[in-house]
């Protein structure tokens, strides 16, 4: 008779690492009535062959609280449980062969001190130090993280389930989900000893996730890569210096050579990431195994050669052992590489913790995530890096996910740049006048997988992919990208914007959902305006432009890469005897932004529509015989429409405003200018400046509150912060600074001390400075306040301006 229960709060599929720590932080969070299923033991998938590194470095800042939380858990989790483990912090030097490496570990370096880490950066002469046995000839320095370790899987599984079985939660090996189905808002997951009835379900398959997904018509964005790293024998040199010292060499990790080198008891273990990698289960003649429990692949030595003879020469003593294992296992990849934590997209009360390819690092802090959006519905950090929603429809199909999960796993250690777009599974959504931008100049970068133009060439510019690996200003695009600016503020410029997220809502009692959910008011129809969304603790859900056409018709417009995200939160919070409706049309309409002084003496030579119509108005009206809506709008803080048209009207439209311009100076401009155009003006950029890391208030967005409704989401928290006091507030810094402007994440100093963060940066070209947004401690957020904002490294003066737009100021030109 089985002991497996009928019923439970929660199931889990999957028994690796980030399965069973999610049981075990739903166990803390009270959650004990949660069922893991295994259908082998546990640890059989990813988890058993996996190496155990547990780095805190990341160039993300929610990885890095992910894997900064899971090293400090694994410190104390043997004594919480009271279960042995092996966990070694060694600390780790990742090598830096070029200035760009070694400005890429300074940001790092701030990133980990804000969180509280003392990361920091090595002479050649200290590397030796701390690692006798490498070669520095040639490195420029390193970055040292006192953190970083090693930690044997197995145990670390096994003591987060003693400690998950220990507060109740329940687990169950060699017992398969075999699939799962809804009934009566329930979900019923299917297994041989019988069928649980739950009310939330995770899939946490590892490298079975997308098999698992399908029972929810879910197609996972994945692929499985074959990873492979090698055994070595004793080294009687290293045991020695190992005996003397009293512990173990530092991780190695020779990043642009893309390997690490791990002391292994008195051996080493080298682990290579080929950029001659190998993808598996793809084909009929390779198919997904029924079952893959702890197996391997076979030993493919010819792949590493070049890897091998790379890390002999720079620990040559590694030369000197002999090989005593190959491991050769699967480990799945999402496109960009970051795992899946989160709400399934479009599946009810599912979630997905999977897809991890560091798996052993991040599953502490995955469990904390994926507990908090089970018992909260909302998580501490911002997760969006690792959301599910993060990917839209086109990233599900194989080929894609093939080539940028090979294109990942080859640049595992890549740096990434802000100029550089990958080339792998491009033009996947192209917009009806791709050919014709093309044609102009325009160099393509993809936004949730529209190819958008980022900036437009000339003939004789340098549009290598080698001219973007920089951190710098300065590039072939500099030139370009101001000329681009200018033309907007001097004539006009015009940028295809394909890929808009859009809903329509209609119906009576749309306007009154709407109203409670947003923090400030709905516009009366004719008239556009931004609205709010926050969270129950009033942080910064969203931020989306309300068109309306009726008293309870409305058009929701929302950044490209939100759509899902943005979709699910609509839908989260729709009433269920709701009589009015919401459809996503996102694919159904196209965008172009037309600005400038001459904006309006190029659309009179081709519309009848009213051009005097006030700033934030719209109409219908023709252009080419073809319909669009003209928002008199513009992100960039000047004169301006958007013409919203259908898809197939989109060229049409193009062309006549194109062939009317010319004589006006009508320039194509890009992302890039778009982005400096809109940090002038201080706009925010979602995921960046709004985020679920700051409220409304800290956002600098209390004109957008309405005080006086009876009830928003999220005005609880909001009445009692204001009340309280805003700890910390949302600031744009006019900067000195030098080659590089202020990325994501910066830090902000004052007389030594920690004061606050950016939130993005950028060069204003026609304030003719760089410009920062962030988040600045309260009492310092006065205009004239003198800073430090650190880039890469070095810090730079910093001067807090008044709280209006550095260009246009009163916004005289927008009103124009």
């Amino acid at each position: 008779m089985s002991n497996l229960p009928s019923q439970a709060r929660v199931v889990i599929i999957g028994g690796g690492a980030v399965g069973v720590s999610a049981l075990y932080h739903l166990a803390i969070a009270g959650w004990t009535d949660a069922v893991l299923l295994e259908k082998n033991e546990l640890t059989a998938g990813s988890t058993w062959h996996a190496a155990g590194n547990v780095p805190t470095f990341s160039s993300s800042w929610s990885i890095m609280n992910m894997q900064r939380y899971s090293a400090s858990l694994y410190r104390e989790l043997g004594a919480q449980v009271d279960y042995p483990m092996n966990y070694h912090v060694t600390g780790s030097i990742r090598l830096g062969h070029s200035n760009e490496r070694l400005q890429e570990f300074k940001r790092v370096v701030g990133m980990g001190r804000y969180q509280g880490m003392d990361l920091d950066i090595l002479s050649p002469e200290q590397i030796k130090s701390k690692y006798p046995f490498v070669e520095t000839h040639d490195l420029i320095g390193a970055l040292h993280d006192p953190h970083d370790g090693d930690i044997d899987p197995a145990q670390l599984t096994q003591a987060l389930a003693k400690g998950a079985r220990d507060l109740g939660a329940r687990i169950f090996r060699f017992c398969p989900a075999t699939g799962a189905r809804r009934e009566n808002n329930e979900w019923i997951v299917s297994t041989p000893e019988g069928d649980i009835r739950c009310e939330y379900v995770v899939n946490a398959a590892g490298y079975y996730a997308r098999e698992v997904g399908k029972w929810f018509g879910r197609e996972v964005p994945m692929m499985v890569m074959s990873h492979q790293y090698m055994l070595f024998e004793e080294i009687p040199e290293l045991a020695a210096w190992s005996k003397e010292a009293g512990h173990k060499l530092p991780l190695l990790r020779d990043v642009d050579s893309s390997y690490y080198l791990r002391q292994e008891k008195t051996g080493m273990n080298l682990g290579p990431y080929e950029r001659n990698c190998k993808a598996h289960w793809l084909t009929p003649e390779d198919p997904m195994p029924e079952d893959f429990s702890f197996q391997l692949f076979p030993d493919d030595l010819e792949r590493l050669e070049w890897y091998l003879n790379d890390a002999v020469e720079r620990v040559p003593i590694l030369g000197t052992a002999g090989l005593s294992r190959m491991i050769n296992g699967p480990i799945p990849y999402t496109p960009d590489g970051n795992p899946l934590i989160g709400p399934m997209p479009g599946v009810p009360n599912a979630f997905e913790a999977c897809v991890f390819t560091f798996g052993i690092c991040q599953a502490g802090g995955a469990g904390k995530v994926l507990a908090e959006w089970l018992t909260e519905g909302q998580t501490e950090w911002d997760m969006w890096s690792c959301d599910p929603r993060r990917y839209t429809r086109f990233a599900s199909d194989q080929d894609y996910c093939i080539a940028k999960g090979m294109e990942v796993y080859g640049h595992e250690y890549a740096m990434h740049f802000p100029k550089h777009a990958w080339p792998a599974g491009r033009n996947r959504k192209l917009s009806p006048i791709h050919d014709r931008i093309a044609a102009l100049g325009a160099q393509f970068k993809p936004y949730n997988g529209w190819e958008r133009a980022n900036w437009y060439a000339k003939s004789g510019d340098d549009t290598s992919e080698q001219s973007t690996q920089t951190w710098n200003r300065a590039g072939p695009w500099q030139k370009r990208i101001e000329e681009e600016c200018l033309a907007v503020r001097d004539a006009a410029g015009i940028l295809d914007l394909p890929g808009f997220s859009r809903y329509r809502l209609q119906g009576e009692g749309a306007r009154d959902w709407l109203l409670g959910l947003i923090t400030g008011k709905v516009p009366k129809p004719g008239r556009i305006g931004l609205a709010y969304f926050a969270d129950d603790k009033g942080r910064i859900v969203t931020e989306m432009s309300v068109m309306a056409l009726e008293e309870n018709l409305f058009f929701l417009t929302t950044a490209a890469t939100a759509q899902w995200h943005d979709f699910a939160w609509l839908q989260k919070h729709l009433p269920k005897d709701a009589s009015f409706t919401l459809d996503d049309v996102t694919d159904d309409l196209a965008c172009q932004i037309l600005s400038g002084p001459q904006s309006r003496a190029i659309l009179a030579e081709v519309t009848d529509a009213d051009l005097s119509k006030p700033w934030l108005t719209h109409q219908s009206c023709q252009i080419a015989g073809r319909p669009l809506q003209l928002v008199r709008v513009s992100f960039v803080g000047e004169l301006g429409w958007e013409l919203h048209t259908k898809v197939d009207d989109t060229a049409a439209v193009f062309d006549a405003v194109w062939a009317a311009g010319g004589k006006h100076g009508l320039k194509p401009f890009g992302m890039e200018a778009l982005d400096s155009l809109r940090i002038e003006k201080g706009y925010r950029a979602w995921k960046g400046d709004l985020s679920t890391d700051y409220t409304i208030l800290q956002g600098g967005l209390e004109r957008f509150v309405d005080w006086a409704k009876p009830d928003f989401k999220g005005k609880t928290a909001l009445e009692r912060e204001k009340q309280q006091g805003v700890t910390k507030r949302f600031v744009t810094l006019a900067v000195d600074a030098g080659e590089c402007d202020a990325p994501y994440m910066s830090t902000l100093w004052r007389d030594g001390q920690l004061v606050g963060e950016t939130t993005s940066g950028n060069w204003g070209y026609r304030v003719g400075k760089s410009v920062t947004l962030g988040m600045l401690r309260s009492d310092l957020a006065v205009p004239g306040t003198e800073l430090e904002v650190e880039i890469f490294g070095d810090r730079f003066k910093a001067v807090v301006q008044p709280d209006r737009p550095l260009w246009d100021p009163e916004n005289e030109r927008l009103r124009a």
